[in-house]
C-alpha cells in the first residue's frame, strides 16, 4: 500500500521523520552523519557539495545546523550512538568558537555517553592547513577520537595539478598535534594515478603516510567525476589519464605495501590495523541505519519490512538556511524502502568488503528466478577465481578486488 508520504518526491523532512517515529518496530539509529559544507578552495577532483568560504555564514549555518539536530535526535531514542562522522567541505574550517557550539549542540540532543567513554568512534575530516593546538583540544573535550587527514599526496606536482592547497610538510605536523592533544587514531586519505605521477612516486606518497604511525589508510585512485573541473581539463587534453595498467600495478603495490606495514585490506580502498576499521563506513557498507544533517546529506532508515528510506538534504546552503519546517530542512530525491534496492546495494558493496556476504542468508527472502540468477553469477565468479567462499561467506579475492566494479555490474544486470 502507498502511503502519502511515498507519493512526496520533494518535501520538508519533517513528515518523513514523523511518520518513522510513528512506526512501533522502528529501531533506534546509531550512527549519525554531520555535512559543513565550507572550503579554502574547490578541488579540482572532488564533486561533493561545498563552496568557498567567506566565514559570513558560518554562524547563521551552525545555529540552523543545531535546529536540525535537535530535530532528528528522536529516531535515536536516547540510545548511545555508536558512529558520527563529520566531513565536508572542510569541517576543521569551521572556527573553533562555533565547534565549541556545535559540539555542545550534541550533548544536549544525543546520548554520548559511548563516545565519551571512548568505547564509540567520533571521527572528524581535518585539512592539515587547520590544524591548531586550540582546535583539537576543543574537539577531544568533545569527544572526539579520530581524525580523517586529507594528504592525498606529499608531492607538490601531483598536489598541483590535482588543484589541492596544502603544504605537505602541513600533515606530519597535523598528525602530531592530534597526538599531542589526545587524539589518537588518524586516517591519512590519499590518491594515486594522478595523471604523470609515477609508481616510485605513488610509493613516496604510502612510505611518507606510513612513517607517520597512522592506523588507517584510504588510497583512492583518481576518479574523473561528472561536472567536475577535472573532467573537464581532462576533455580539454591538459592531461593524459594515467594508464590503466599502471594503475593496476599501483593499486597491487598499495595492497603489499599496507600489508607489510600492518595494516589490512577490509574494503577495496581502505587499509586498517586491527581493531582500527572506520566503523561509521561499515555501517554504511552494510546498509544499517544512519541519520544526516546539513545541505546535501543524505539519511538512510532501516524499514522492519525490507529495505529503507533514503532522502537527500536539498544541496544549497541558502536553501538550507532559510527552508525551515520546525527544524527541519527540505529533503529532495526520497526514496521509500525497496528491498530491490536494498538486496541490489548489498551485492555492490559486498564484492569490495573483505568480509563479503552470507549469500545464502541475503537471498532466503528473495523471489526463486532472482535468486538463482544471483547464484548462476556467484558461481561464474567462483569458477573465474574473483570470488571464494570460506565459512558459508562470498568474499572477493585479490583478483576479484582488482575488478570490483565489474563484479556489482554482473550481479546488477541480473536483478
Amino acid at each position: 500500500m502507498t502511503t502519502p508520504l511515498q507519493q512526496l518526491k520533494s518535501t520538508s523532512t519533517a513528515p518523513i521523520v514523523r511518520q518513522l517515529l510513528d512506526d512501533p518496530e522502528l529501531s533506534p539509529v546509531r550512527c549519525l552523519y554531520i555535512h559543513i559544507p565550507f572550503c579554502f578552495h574547490k578541488c579540482h577532483y572532488c564533486d561533493f557539495y561545498s563552496l568557498v568560504d567567506t566565514r559570513d555564514r558560518q554562524q547563521p549555518f551552525t545555529d540552523r545546523l543545531g535546529q536540525e539536530l535537535a530535530a532528528l535526535a528522536p529516531l535515536t531514542q536516547n540510545q548511545p550512538l555508536r558512529t558520527i562522522f563529520i566531513g565536508g567541505g572542510t569541517p576543521t574550517l569551521l572556527q573553533p568558537a562555533l565547534w565549541t557550539q556545535l559540539l555542545r549542540t550534541l550533548d544536549d540532543h544525543f546520548n554520548l555517553a559511548a563516545i565519551h567513554a571512548n568505547d564509540a568512534e567520533f571521527s572528524v575530516e581535518c585539512n592539515p592547513e587547520t590544524a591548531s593546538p586550540e582546535l583539537f583540544d576543543i574537539l577531544r573535550a568533545g569527544g572526539v577520537n579520530r581524525l580523517s587527514m586529507g594528504a592525498q599526496s606529499f608531492n607538490p606536482r601531483h598536489l598541483k595539478t590535482l588543484e589541492r592547497w596544502h603544504d605537505p610538510k602541513s600533515v606530519p605536523r597535523a598528525v602530531a598535534l592530534a597526538k599531542t592533544a589526545g587524539i589518537e587514531r588518524t586516517s591519512v586519505d590519499l590518491i594515486f594515478a594522478i595523471p604523470g605521477q609515477t609508481l616510485p612516486e605513488w610509493d613516496a606518497d604510502l612510505a611518507t603516510a606510513l612513517t607517520l604511525g597512522t592506523t588507517h589508510l584510504s588510497c583512492y585512485a583518481l576518479t574523473y567525476e561528472p561536472n567536475t573541473a577535472m573532467t573537464a581539463r581532462l576533455k580539454r587534453g591538459d592531461f593524459t589519464p594515467t594508464d590503466d595498467d599502471l594503475e593496476a600495478d599501483m593499486y597491487e603495490h598499495t595492497v603489499k605495501r599496507c600489508a607489510d606495514a600492518g595494516l589490512d585490506r577490509y574494503e577495496v580502498s581502505n587499509f586498517a590495523a586491527p581493531g582500527h576499521e572506520c566503523a561509521h563506513n561499515l555501517a554504511y557498507w552494510s546498509q544499517s541505519s544512519w541519520l544526516a544533517a546539513g545541505p546535501s546529506a543524505s539519511s538512510h532508515l532501516l524499514d522492519p519490512q525490507g529495505g529503507g528510506w533514503r532522502w537527500k538534504n536539498q544541496p544549497r546552503l541558502d536553501d538550507y538556511l532559510h527552508q525551515n519546517d520546525n527544524g527541519h530542512p527540505r529533503a529532495i530525491d526520497l526514496e521509500p524502502p525497496d528491498p530491490s534496492r536494498l538486496l541490489s546495494e548489498q551485492l555492490m558493496t559486498a564484492v569490495r568488503l573483505r568480509e563479503g556476504i552470507d549469500l545464502d542468508q541475503l537471498l532466503e527472502n528473495t523471489n526463486e528466478p532472482t535468486a538463482n540468477a544471483v547464484r548462476r553469477v556467484a558461481a561464474d565468479q567462483l569458477a573465474r577465481g574473483c570470488l571464494q567462499e570460506s565459512d558459508s561467506r562470498l568474499r572477493p579475492t585479490d583478483s576479484g578486488f582488482l575488478v570490483a566494479d565489474g563484479l556489482a555490474r554482473e550481479f546488477l544486470s541480473v536483478l
